[in-house]
């Protein structure tokens, strides 16, 4: 018995099979035109540069949350920078094969994402924002930038995350001088300026404590504070309007910052005055272990305290040598390392947290061979640290930080220090360098001199 179908039905009937297929060529171009984000394939990728990503990764998770911390000082005699309780990076931009390095090192994408919190943050590490104040883009540097503008007008401001969640962000004043780490491409790379400061990546591999993070936070503000005046002379004529923006993208894994600290590195090397080279350092090296292996001669206890004393001293004066092998804008901030050291010293005691953190950081690098980086103290501010522990009564404190080893015994006679590792004077007639170099006055002071049609915009 067949039943009858209404006319209605029919027409049901006959629209259902019109909506199935435009419901599927309708999703089938949605498909199309969607962004393809990077996915981990399990393909071979740069081991090295994977490595770096992670220590990157550690550094941001490290020292976020002393940022904010630092800035529960609110110093009135700070100059002020406006900061973020979150850090973001993307693989925008990167090759094929190194976007998928930076989705196995963090499950950092093309997209926004966050790689660095505050406990107290309404996001966490993985998220992905795809919306700021109501500005969206699929290229990611925009999206950096528009980040960057609303962070700089101190105003709260919501953003949505892939998830669906919006939350609001709420920038907090800190003190001057961003502290950041090398893009992962350039893990070598740094630069010192009284507006952000670029530590090698050595540094963030440190595997950084909570003290020791704030330590190089603090140091980096110090610098900016203790120096400025010094950096803005050398810079003969300050372009701050503005550019903030630009520096600020650093820390976003952009990959034209890691092309511009690829020309950095390029041209500190070219400044050969200023660069010790592959030569020097070995000839520095050799003459710092003749210097140890005398003082332990002459030394007496135990052979522990004796090997770590040598590796100290070596250290030390590697230090040196970084210290006057910087270029351009840095080499002015490095005349004031040891005023940054006070700096960070007093500010850490304010924050009721350990002083001697810096110096059991200097400890931690020299034990991982990390010695091309402004947190090894030279004999010179190693001296100054202890004067400074000294007349608070809290030099065994210090040599305690230092496992027992006295400040004292790591001081070297200046008639033995290498030329080129003497203590820096400061002189503009030193810093010059030939204007033609691109970055020659380093990575952010080079960055601050792009063309403005080649700044990116939204």
């Amino acid at each position: 018995m067949s039943i009858p179908i209404s006319a209605n039905a029919k027409k049901l009937s006959s629209c259902r099979h019109i909506r199935l297929p435009l419901l599927l060529i309708a999703f089938l171009v949605s498909a199309c035109g969607s962004q393809k984000y990077t996915v981990d394939d399990g393909r071979k990728v740069d081991e090295a540069l994977l490595q770096s990503m992670r220590h990157y990764g550690a550094g941001e998770r490290s020292i976020r949350p002393a940022i904010v911390r630092s800035a529960a000082l609110k110093d009135p005699a700070c100059d002020v920078q406006w900061e973020l309780p979150i850090a973001v990076a993307t693989s925008y931009g990167w090759s094929e094969n190194d976007r998928v390095a930076w989705v196995r090192a963090l499950g950092v994408d093309e997209r926004l994402t966050v790689t660095g919190v505050h406990p107290n943050a309404p996001l966490q590490i993985g998220d992905k924002l795809v919306e700021i104040a109501g500005y969206r883009n699929d290229n990611a540097e925009k999206m950096t930038l528009a980040l960057v503008e609303r962070r700089d007008e101190g105003k709260s401001f919501e953003v949505k995350t892939l998830l669906g969640n919006t939350v609001r962000l709420e920038p907090f004043k800190v003190c001057r001088g961003y502290a950041r780490f090398a893009p992962p491409g350039t893990p070598n790379a740094q630069d010192y300026h009284w507006l952000l400061t670029l530590h090698p990546i050595e540094v963030s591999a440190a595997n950084l404590t909570d003290d020791e993070a704030l330590w190089t936070v603090l140091w980096s503000q110090g610098l900016s504070e203790e120096g400025g005046a010094r950096m803005k002379t050398y810079h003969y004529g300050v372009k701050i309007i503005g550019t903030l923006y630009d520096i600020a993208t650093i820390a976003s894994g952009l990959k034209g910052a890691a092309l511009a600290a690829e020309a950095a590195v390029m041209a500190a090397k070219s400044a050969a005055a200023a660069a010790a080279t592959e030569i020097l350092k070995r000839q520095l090296l050799e003459q710092a272990q003749a210097i140890a292996q005398r003082r332990i001669r002459e030394s007496v206890g135990d052979v522990a305290k004796q090997l770590t004393q040598k590796q100290a001293i070596n250290a030390m004066q590697m230090a040196a040598a970084h210290r006057s092998s910087l270029s351009g804008v840095a080499r002015v901030a490095a005349t004031v390392f040891d005023r940054a050291d006070s700096w960070a010293y007093a500010r850490m005691q304010t924050l009721g947290a350990d002083p001697f953190a810096g110096a059991r950081l200097h400890q931690k690098l020299i034990e991982n061979g990390a010695t091309a980086n402004a947190l090894v103290f030279d004999p010179e501010r190693m001296q100054s640290l202890d004067k400074l522990a000294q007349s608070q009564g809290r030099g065994e404190q210090l040599v305690a930080a230092l496992k027992g080893i006295r400040p004292v015994a790591l001081v070297v006679e200046d008639d033995d220090m290498p030329l080129a590792s003497k203590p820096v004077a400061f002189s503009f007639d030193d810093t010059e360098v030939a204007s033609s170099l691109p970055f020659a006055r380093g990575l952010i002071d080079g960055m601050l001199d792009l063309p403005v049609e080649s700044k990116k915009s939204k």
